[in-house]
């Protein structure tokens, strides 16, 4: 409809795996199959805009009742991939993570708390048959994670002006040994601490999933937060791999120099969020 197609995506970067057919049990592969098939699949813009019907509704609903039957379709080399959108279990797990973002005053106006309390139940029942689930998809607010960005080269950087558009794709058998190459670095340069966290948490989540998968980072809405000038030259996986060959060639300095570059660039993105 018109007046959805005016409304402007959350400012968020999506982490995303697309998994083989084969990954699949049945009957959801023959599922994933059939739908990806018919060529029509909503957009991300589609699944935000539901996410955000449900945050307008009265009362509010904080995860959907129901799970999304809908997935993002891409081909690897011949092969079909989804990655499904698991809108309730990702809806929960952002519930969890609600009382660092927002203040308790505002997260009780949006989200009362018997509101929450009622999903966090939900969730735990939904828990105890479904040990094992994970999300397809990581959601990061206002910034990229650097350690997202260990994950691809710049060579894979595809920028479209027009849409406008930047993302990054690579195998999963890529991704893996990149983040495996960064946190063995990291962890002899400087040793344990956030970074380091950080790489060992996503490396976890990729290990969840088939080796055949495809890895991608979306910048989604945050390109609305970014000047076309600034998108353009943006190329924040090649800082990420000049400042981690710097931190393994024990140069410091232009470890220094990059890293700089990368967190002062998505430092001045997050302060957009204060912005009048």
């Amino acid at each position: 409809m018109p007046a959805q197609s005016s409304v402007l995506v959350p400012y968020a970067a999506y982490l995303r795996v697309y998994e083989p057919l084969a990954a699949f049990p049945e009957p959801e592969r023959s599922y994933w199959a059939r739908y990806a098939r018919r060529g029509d699949g909503p957009t991300a813009q589609d699944e935000l805009r539901r996410s955000l019907a449900d945050l307008l509704a009265t009362p509010p609903v904080a995860v959907p009742v129901h799970e999304s039957p809908d997935a993002f379709v891409a081909e690897v080399d011949g092969v079909l991939c989804v990655c499904p959108w698991r809108t309730r279990l990702r809806g929960w797990l952002a519930l969890a993570e609600l009382p660092g973002v927002l203040p308790a005053a505002l997260l009780d106006a949006v989200l009362p708390p018997v509101v929450r309390e009622q999903a966090a139940a939900d969730f735990e029942k939904w828990r105890a048959g479904n040990p094992d689930a994970r999300p397809w998809m990581r959601t990061a607010l206002w910034a990229v994670p650097v350690g997202w960005f260990v994950l691809f080269s710049d060579g894979e950087r595809v920028h479209r002006p027009e849409e406008p558009a930047l993302r990054y794709r690579t195998p999963m058998v890529q991704a893996r040994r990149r983040l495996a190459r960064a946190l063995r670095t990291v962890r002899e340069a400087i040793g344990e601490g956030p970074l380091t966290e950080m790489l060992v948490d996503v490396g976890r989540w990729l290990e969840e999933f088939h080796p055949r998968s495809l890895v991608e980072l979306d910048y989604g809405g945050l390109v609305h937060a970014l000047g076309a000038a600034e998108l353009a030259e943006d190329h924040s996986a090649r800082d990420a791999a000049e400042g981690l060959a710097a931190l393994g060639a024990g140069d410091r300095e232009g470890a220094g120099e990059a890293y700089r570059r990368l967190t002062e660039r998505w430092r001045a993105v997050r302060h957009r969020q204060f912005a009048n």
